[in-house]
Protein backbone atom coordinates (compact mmCIF):
# COMPACT_ATOMS: atom_id res chain seq x y z
CA UNK A 1 0.00 0.00 0.00
CA UNK A 2 1.27 4.13 -0.21
CA UNK A 3 -0.12 6.72 1.81
CA UNK A 4 0.26 10.64 2.29
CA UNK A 5 0.62 10.98 5.61
CA UNK A 6 -0.16 14.92 5.86
CA UNK A 7 -3.56 14.09 7.20
CA UNK A 8 -2.46 10.93 9.65
CA UNK A 9 -0.66 11.09 13.17
CA UNK A 10 1.30 8.10 11.27
CA UNK A 11 0.53 4.81 10.55
CA UNK A 12 -0.54 3.64 14.34
CA UNK A 13 -3.88 4.22 16.21
CA UNK A 14 -3.64 6.92 18.54
CA UNK A 15 -6.23 8.37 20.81
CA UNK A 16 -8.51 11.26 19.63
CA UNK A 17 -6.18 11.78 16.64
CA UNK A 18 -6.77 9.95 12.44
CA UNK A 19 -4.08 6.79 11.73
CA UNK A 20 -3.24 5.32 8.56
CA UNK A 21 -4.05 1.98 10.63
CA UNK A 22 -7.41 3.10 11.80
CA UNK A 23 -8.36 3.96 8.61
CA UNK A 24 -7.64 0.87 6.99
CA UNK A 25 -8.71 -1.27 9.62
CA UNK A 26 -12.60 0.33 9.42
CA UNK A 27 -12.96 0.05 5.47
CA UNK A 28 -11.72 -3.79 5.61
CA UNK A 29 -13.96 -4.37 8.36
CA UNK A 30 -16.77 -2.72 6.86
CA UNK A 31 -15.90 -5.05 3.31
CA UNK A 32 -15.30 -8.17 5.49
CA UNK A 33 -18.16 -8.03 7.37
CA UNK A 34 -16.43 -8.68 11.02
CA UNK A 35 -13.63 -6.60 13.01
CA UNK A 36 -9.98 -6.71 11.19
CA UNK A 37 -6.84 -5.92 12.88
CA UNK A 38 -4.07 -5.08 11.18
CA UNK A 39 -0.44 -5.26 11.36
CA UNK A 40 2.44 -3.04 9.56
CA UNK A 41 5.53 -3.37 9.02
CA UNK A 42 6.30 0.15 11.07
CA UNK A 43 5.35 3.30 12.88
CA UNK A 44 5.66 6.54 10.95
CA UNK A 45 5.51 9.76 12.53
CA UNK A 46 3.10 12.34 12.06
CA UNK A 47 2.78 13.81 8.73
CA UNK A 48 5.55 10.96 7.23
CA UNK A 49 4.64 9.56 4.16
CA UNK A 50 4.65 5.68 2.69
CA UNK A 51 5.27 5.05 -1.35
CA UNK A 52 5.69 1.02 -0.23
CA UNK A 53 4.21 0.14 2.90
CA UNK A 54 3.14 -3.88 4.18
CA UNK A 55 1.08 -4.93 6.80
CA UNK A 56 -0.69 -8.08 7.44
CA UNK A 57 -4.08 -9.18 8.79
CA UNK A 58 -5.48 -12.94 9.95
CA UNK A 59 -8.53 -14.22 8.78
CA UNK A 60 -10.50 -17.87 9.74
CA UNK A 61 -10.99 -18.01 6.74
CA UNK A 62 -9.40 -17.36 2.87
CA UNK A 63 -10.62 -14.35 0.35
CA UNK A 64 -12.22 -15.76 -2.74
CA UNK A 65 -10.87 -13.08 -4.74
CA UNK A 66 -7.92 -10.78 -3.23
CA UNK A 67 -7.91 -8.27 -6.44
CA UNK A 68 -12.12 -8.03 -6.12
CA UNK A 69 -11.03 -6.99 -2.50
CA UNK A 70 -8.30 -4.54 -3.15
CA UNK A 71 -10.43 -3.15 -5.77
CA UNK A 72 -13.90 -2.23 -3.22
CA UNK A 73 -11.20 -1.09 -0.72
CA UNK A 74 -9.88 1.83 -3.16
CA UNK A 75 -13.56 2.35 -3.84
CA UNK A 76 -14.07 3.20 -0.21
CA UNK A 77 -10.54 4.48 0.74
CA UNK A 78 -9.66 8.11 0.85
CA UNK A 79 -7.76 9.65 -2.06
CA UNK A 80 -4.89 10.13 0.07
CA UNK A 81 -4.57 5.86 0.58
CA UNK A 82 -3.90 3.01 -2.00
CA UNK A 83 -3.67 -0.80 -2.15
CA UNK A 84 -1.65 -1.80 -4.53
CA UNK A 85 -2.26 -5.41 -3.78
CA UNK A 86 -3.75 -8.33 -1.18
CA UNK A 87 -2.22 -11.71 -1.55
CA UNK A 88 -2.10 -14.45 0.89
CA UNK A 89 1.48 -15.39 2.74
CA UNK A 90 2.08 -18.25 5.49
CA UNK A 91 0.57 -17.89 8.91
CA UNK A 92 3.85 -17.37 10.36
CA UNK A 93 4.43 -14.77 8.07
CA UNK A 94 4.94 -11.31 10.19
CA UNK A 95 4.80 -7.77 8.14
CA UNK A 96 6.84 -6.18 11.11
CA UNK A 97 9.24 -8.87 12.04
CA UNK A 98 10.46 -10.50 9.03
CA UNK A 99 11.24 -7.17 7.18
CA UNK A 100 14.92 -7.33 6.99
CA UNK A 101 15.74 -4.13 5.74
CA UNK A 102 13.98 -0.42 5.26
CA UNK A 103 14.77 2.60 3.07
CA UNK A 104 13.80 5.96 3.44
CA UNK A 105 14.15 9.34 1.15
CA UNK A 106 14.12 12.89 2.64
CA UNK A 107 13.81 15.60 -0.45
CA UNK A 108 15.47 18.97 0.34
CA UNK A 109 13.84 21.77 -2.70
CA UNK A 110 16.85 24.29 -3.50
CA UNK A 111 14.82 26.91 -4.94
CA UNK A 112 10.82 27.90 -4.39
CA UNK A 113 8.92 25.05 -6.25
CA UNK A 114 5.21 25.13 -5.52
CA UNK A 115 4.87 21.76 -7.32
CA UNK A 116 7.14 20.42 -4.52
CA UNK A 117 5.72 22.93 -1.11
CA UNK A 118 3.81 19.17 -0.15
CA UNK A 119 6.47 17.03 -0.45
CA UNK A 120 9.87 19.14 -0.33
CA UNK A 121 11.45 20.77 2.38
CA UNK A 122 12.86 24.01 1.33
CA UNK A 123 16.21 25.59 1.48
CA UNK A 124 17.99 27.64 -0.42
CA UNK A 125 20.71 28.60 1.18
CA UNK A 126 24.55 27.10 0.35
CA UNK A 127 25.45 23.59 1.20
CA UNK A 128 28.74 21.49 1.27
CA UNK A 129 26.90 18.79 -0.48
CA UNK A 130 30.54 16.55 -0.91
CA UNK A 131 31.16 17.39 3.34
CA UNK A 132 27.51 16.34 3.84
CA UNK A 133 28.04 12.97 2.08
CA UNK A 134 31.85 12.35 4.32
CA UNK A 135 29.46 12.34 7.52
CA UNK A 136 26.92 10.25 5.65
CA UNK A 137 29.40 7.76 5.07
CA UNK A 138 30.57 7.96 9.02
CA UNK A 139 26.76 6.64 9.96
CA UNK A 140 27.72 3.23 8.37
CA UNK A 141 30.78 2.94 11.51
CA UNK A 142 28.37 3.01 14.33
CA UNK A 143 25.06 1.13 15.83
CA UNK A 144 23.83 3.29 18.73
CA UNK A 145 22.03 6.05 17.37
CA UNK A 146 20.96 7.41 20.40
CA UNK A 147 21.79 11.11 19.61
CA UNK A 148 19.41 10.73 16.69
CA UNK A 149 16.19 9.08 18.73
CA UNK A 150 13.25 10.72 19.91
CA UNK A 151 13.59 10.92 23.86
CA UNK A 152 11.48 8.37 26.15
CA UNK A 153 10.61 6.03 23.50
CA UNK A 154 10.01 2.49 24.87
CA UNK A 155 12.12 0.39 22.61
CA UNK A 156 14.67 -1.99 24.11
CA UNK A 157 17.51 -0.68 22.57
CA UNK A 158 18.77 2.16 19.89
CA UNK A 159 21.27 0.05 18.28
CA UNK A 160 20.61 -0.19 14.10
CA UNK A 161 22.62 -1.22 11.50
CA UNK A 162 22.72 1.50 8.52
CA UNK A 163 23.64 -0.42 4.93
CA UNK A 164 23.28 2.85 2.61
CA UNK A 165 23.34 6.46 3.10
CA UNK A 166 24.48 8.84 0.21
CA UNK A 167 23.26 12.00 -1.04
CA UNK A 168 22.02 12.70 -4.75
CA UNK A 169 19.96 15.30 -6.75
CA UNK A 170 16.88 13.44 -8.53
CA UNK A 171 14.33 16.10 -10.91
CA UNK A 172 15.75 19.36 -9.24
CA UNK A 173 15.89 17.86 -5.25
CA UNK A 174 18.54 16.88 -3.43
CA UNK A 175 17.85 13.72 -2.04
CA UNK A 176 18.68 11.83 1.46
CA UNK A 177 18.95 8.04 0.64
CA UNK A 178 19.21 5.94 3.80
CA UNK A 179 18.41 2.33 4.49
CA UNK A 180 19.08 0.07 7.42
CA UNK A 181 17.29 -2.86 9.30
CA UNK A 182 15.53 -0.54 11.62
CA UNK A 183 14.99 2.65 12.79
CA UNK A 184 14.19 5.00 15.90
CA UNK A 185 11.41 7.65 16.34
CA UNK A 186 12.48 10.85 14.30
CA UNK A 187 15.93 8.96 13.28
CA UNK A 188 16.05 10.00 9.75
CA UNK A 189 14.67 13.57 10.34
CA UNK A 190 17.30 14.32 12.86
CA UNK A 191 20.35 12.69 11.06
CA UNK A 192 19.28 14.88 8.16
CA UNK A 193 18.73 18.39 10.31
CA UNK A 194 22.29 17.07 11.77
CA UNK A 195 23.83 16.62 8.44
CA UNK A 196 22.43 19.91 7.42
CA UNK A 197 24.31 21.80 9.84
CA UNK A 198 27.51 20.12 8.32
CA UNK A 199 26.68 21.13 4.91
CA UNK A 200 26.10 24.84 6.27
CA UNK A 201 29.78 24.96 8.23
CA UNK A 202 28.41 25.13 10.87
CA UNK A 203 29.22 21.31 11.93
CA UNK A 204 32.96 19.94 11.11
CA UNK A 205 33.41 16.09 10.19
CA UNK A 206 34.52 15.81 13.69
CA UNK A 207 32.36 17.35 15.38
CA UNK A 208 29.73 14.99 13.44
CA UNK A 209 31.49 12.01 14.71
CA UNK A 210 31.52 13.15 18.08
CA UNK A 211 27.90 14.08 18.22
CA UNK A 212 27.38 10.17 17.79
CA UNK A 213 29.38 8.86 20.13
CA UNK A 214 27.63 11.43 23.15
CA UNK A 215 24.78 9.61 22.67
CA UNK A 216 22.87 12.48 23.54
CA UNK A 217 20.24 13.58 21.51
CA UNK A 218 20.37 17.49 23.14
CA UNK A 219 24.02 17.17 21.17
CA UNK A 220 22.59 16.95 17.61
CA UNK A 221 21.12 19.60 15.35
CA UNK A 222 17.08 19.87 15.15
CA UNK A 223 14.61 17.23 13.16
CA UNK A 224 13.86 18.64 9.73
CA UNK A 225 9.66 18.82 8.92
CA UNK A 226 8.16 15.26 8.70
CA UNK A 227 6.23 16.68 4.84
CA UNK A 228 9.59 15.45 2.92
CA UNK A 229 10.15 12.20 4.28
CA UNK A 230 9.20 9.14 2.30
CA UNK A 231 9.31 5.78 3.54
CA UNK A 232 10.18 4.25 -0.08
CA UNK A 233 10.49 0.23 0.67
CA UNK A 234 10.61 -2.71 2.66
CA UNK A 235 12.40 -5.73 2.03
CA UNK A 236 11.95 -9.04 3.34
Amino acid sequence: MAYNGANYCGWQIQPHSPSVQETLERCLTLKLGHPVGITGCGRTDTGVHARNYYAHFDLETGIDDCDELAYRLNVFLPSDIVVHRIYEVPSDRHARFDAIARTYHYYIAKKKDPFHQDDAFLYTGDLDVALMQQAADILKEYTDFTSFSKLHTQVKTNNCTIMEARWFEQNGLLVFHVKADRFLRNMVRAIVGTLLEVGKGKMSIEDFRTVIEHRDRGSAGESVPAHALFLEEVEY
